[in-house]
This record gives structure tokens, sequence and C-alpha cells, in this order.
């Protein structure tokens, strides 16, 4: 078993959050979560300290760490960065795409296994994490990182702003995504993205803030989510 590092804990919060395990405003105790990945407050300090400088968590003074609640503005700025970066990422020319298809037809097919079943948790996180899996295997490695947290930050702007988006319409437009690319057509490729993006932001109830529901859920929040290993 690899050892609990800061940057684990950091990436399990992240994980949490693509999976709407943790919501906006949620608050994250230091002593429950050493409890919980069995370290020391020193190690958690360090990964909250590590999420704070991406954008997720925000300390008050005297109350502890919470899950950032991120304004419309910054919604709508985050879900401006992934227009720019996911369609500029989808690019077939002198690219052997077979593998690349078959990686992200996996991923849609446990998508559609996770919509079919009760996980609510794994649903969200493939959902979210196909547009990971498509720079990943599109060979951007760097924005690959880039985009999951731009990923998780809209995601907690669904999360806050109540997103009326169907995961099975989200499913759907990722499948007609793939096969433009497999046909070779970048530029519809990347007018389904832009397009898919624009209907997942248009489907948040942008009015004011909604008051964050105050309860314990780290134990469940953290719990690893049942996705099978992906194939290399």
């Amino acid at each position: 078993m690899s050892p609990v590092t800061p940057t684990s804990i950091a990436e399990r919060v992240v994980e949490a959050i693509l999976a709407q395990k943790l919501s906006p405003g949620e608050r994250l105790g230091e002593q429950e979560l050493a409890d919980n990945f069995d370290v020391s407050r020193t190690v958690v300090r360090e990964a909250l300290m590590q999420l704070q400088a991406r954008g997720f968590v925000q300390v008050q003074p005297r109350r502890g760490w919470y899950v950032v609640q991120p304004s419309a503005d910054e919604a709508r700025d985050a879900f401006a960065a992934r227009r720019i970066i996911e369609s500029g990422i989808i690019d077939t020319s002198g690219r052997p795409m077979q593998k690349v298809i078959q990686q992200l037809r996996r991923h849609i097919g446990e998508e559609e296994r996770a919509i079919q079943g009760a996980d609510a948790a794994t649903r969200a996180f493939l959902l979210a994490d196909f547009h990971v899996c498509l720079a990943e295997q599109m060979g951007h490695r760097l924005l690959a990182n880039t985009l999951r947290d731009l990923t998780a930050r809209t995601t907690l702007a669904a999360t806050l702003y109540q997103s009326q988006h169907d995961a099975a319409q989200s499913c759907a437009d990722h499948a007609a995504i793939v096969s433009a690319l497999e046909a070779g057509d970048s530029a519809r490729a990347q007018q389904l993205m832009v397009a898919h993006i624009g209907q997942v932001e248009a489907a948040l109830q942008m009015g004011p803030d909604a008051a964050p529901e105050s309860n314990d859920r780290l134990r469940t929040a953290f719990a690893p989510l049942a996705l099978r290993p992906k194939a290399l």
C-alpha cells in the first residue's frame, strides 16, 4: 500500500469534489481528516495548504478549513477556460487515433453503466473524468492536470448552482465527440465540445449563492470510488 502523503490526500479531496461527494462550503476538519487518513494533523495541514494554493479550500480565522463556494463570475471564468483548453486539445492531424478512440469508448461504456446503476458518485466522477481522459489520450499530460482542476471547479459550481443538466445527455455528448474524432473530423469534434460545455454551463441556476448544508460526510466522501483500472 502506498504511503499517505499530503499530495495523495489533496488528490482524494479533488476526486471527492469531482464525484460531488463534497459540497461547496463544507467544513474540512483537520482532526477528522487526520483520523480518516490515519496521519498526523501536520500532514493534513500540508494537504490543505496545497488545496488552498489550487483554489479549492479556504481557511476562515478561528473556524477552520472549508471547501470554496465559487461565485457566478468565477464559475463563468472556469467554463470559459475549459472551452479554450478543450477545443484546443482536439487535433487529430498526424496522430494515430485507434488506441485513443478505444480508450475513450471504454470510458463512455463505464459512464453508461454508471448511469444505469445507482452509484451517483461514480456517475458524476466518470462524466467529469471524460474530459481529463480525453486530454491524456491526446497526449496533453500537463494540460490534463490543469483541466482536472478546472473541471473540479465547474463541478463545485454545478453543485452550488443546482445544475439541471442530464447525465445521460452528457454521456451522449461525449459519444458524439468521440464519433467525430473517429471520423477524423476535428472541427466537428471541437464544435461539439464547445456546445457541450456551453450546455452544462447554461444548466446552472445562476442565482444568489446557495447556503451549503452543514453535515459530516467526510468518511463517506473519501471512500474510494468503485472504478475499474484503465487499460494502458
